[in-house]
Order: structure tokens, then sequence, then C-alpha cells
């Protein structure tokens, strides 16, 4: 016969994950980040590289130049560029013509 505490015990190791693991819905923090954009409030998710904000954000990635936090970031950097929290970014159009 098998003992019921034996049968639990075996099972609890296959429950839900730990409840640290487990967004709180109530946390804005964890849901959203907040920057300024050319002086407006926005939001985006956490690990948001800047390619993927731009894209969210409707705008053509190959038209535009960026100032990240007072200094104008190299097109070469934005993969690697994550959005953080209070970031504060200035978007130009690049417009040729003459």
């Amino acid at each position: 016969m098998v003992d019921d505490r034996q049968h639990q015990a075996d099972n609890s190791s296959l429950a839900s994950p730990d409840e640290s693991s487990i967004p709180n819905p109530e946390s804005p923090i964890l849901d959203r980040i907040e920057l300024q954009v050319n002086g407006e409030s926005h939001t985006c998710a956490p690990k948001t590289n800047l390619p993927q904000l731009l894209v969210q954000m409707g705008l053509n990635p190959r038209l535009l130049a960026v100032e990240y936090n007072g200094e104008i970031l190299h097109r070469q950097f934005w993969d690697e560029t994550e959005i953080k929290p209070h970031d504060r970014l200035e978007i130009v159009t690049i417009v040729g013509g003459g």
C-alpha cells in the first residue's frame, strides 16, 4: 500500500512554479518601464531594446537619429541598448532633399 503522505511529497515537486517567479499583476514596475520620448511620457515592456521600441512606436528605424540620455547614439549600438526606467530619448526623422 502506498503512503498518501509520500505520494503528496513526490507530487509537490511537480506543482506550479515558485510564487516568486510569477509576475504580480498589481505591480506595474514589473510590467512596464516609463521613459521620456521627445519630452512626452511613454512606456514599454522590460527588456525592450531601442529598435523594438522604435518599431512599437510605428517608426522606421532606418530614417531616424536618436539621442539617448543626452548623447547621440550611433546606430551600431542600437541593438544592444536596452531601455531602462526613466531613459530620455530625442528622436528625429532624417529628411533628404535640397
